[in-house]
This record gives structure tokens, C-alpha cells and sequence, in this order.
């Protein structure tokens, strides 16, 4: 009885293992049209289309963050990956009051923020908020 008792414990642990790694598994975002150079990471992204992927590496937490707070997030053309820059995720699996669902993807967005200080992109994929922060590249602010 033992014995079933801890193979059942074991294969339980690593179902709840392999969910939780699965929620956040690599894979494409989109696709954003960036319109002015910025800066992912020390890289500069010159203006084009990019495709955002999700690499399903998790940046290191800081103090008080769930280890899947930040995934590393590509940013791909021609099949050559471009620069990678750190993704927020945010659990969205709310939904607001009045609607009938919600589509299990969504097309990335890009907003200025802060007196164009910063450039934005967010996208929706598997219950999750994607949150990527760039700098617009040296004296491409208007």
C-alpha cells in the first residue's frame, strides 16, 4: 500500500510539473510592425515586421515574483532572430463582465507610453498577458 501510495504522490508531482511548464511552452505571438528604430536589450531593431516569439525561457524573479513573472521573448525576421528582449506575463484569465469569451490569441499591440520614453508591445496568448518594454533608439524620438 505503500509502495502505491508514493508512485501515486510521484505521478501526481510530476503531472503538476509538466502543466506548469506547459502553460508557457515556446511559441509565436504574432506578428508587430515596428514603425522607428528601437532598442531590444543592446540590440537596435531597425523599423519592419517582426515575428514575436515566446522562447519558454523564464527570466531569473526578483524578490516576490512567481518564477514565470518574465519569459524571454524573440523578435524573428527572415527566420534570423533579431534581438531578444524580457516579456512580462500577466495572468488574464479574467474576462470583463459582458462578454462571451475571449480568443485564445490576440495580435500584438504597440503603444508610446510616458512621453514617448518608452514603446510598448502587448499581445494575449494562453490565459497570459505578454508585456514587452523597449526604448525608442538615440534621437529617434519625435
Amino acid at each position: 500500500m505503500t509502495t502505491t501510495r508514493t508512485i501515486a504522490i510521484a505521478l501526481g508531482g510530476v503531472l503538476a510539473a509538466t502543466l506548469a511548464f506547459a502553460h508557457h511552452a515556446p511559441g509565436s505571438l504574432g506578428t508587430v510592425r515596428i514603425a522607428e528604430p528601437v532598442m531590444a536589450g543592446d540590440t537596435m531593431l531597425q523599423p519592419g515586421t517582426y515575428e514575436l516569439r515566446d522562447t519558454g525561457e523564464h527570466l531569473s524573479p526578483l524578490p516576490g515574483q512567481s518564477p514565470d513573472a518574465a519569459t524571454w521573448v524573440e523578435f524573428v525576421t527572415g527566420g534570423k532572430v533579431m534581438a531578444r528582449e524580457g516579456a512580462e506575463m500577466i495572468e488574464a484569465t479574467n474576462q470583463t463582465v459582458g462578454t462571451s469569451g475571449r480568443a485564445p490569441a490576440s495580435r500584438p499591440r504597440i503603444e508610446r507610453l510616458k512621453d514617448n520614453e518608452f514603446v510598448r508591445i502587448s499581445t494575449y496568448r494562453d490565459g497570459s498577458r505578454y508585456l514587452i518594454y523597449l526604448r525608442p533608439a538615440a534621437g529617434s524620438k519625435e
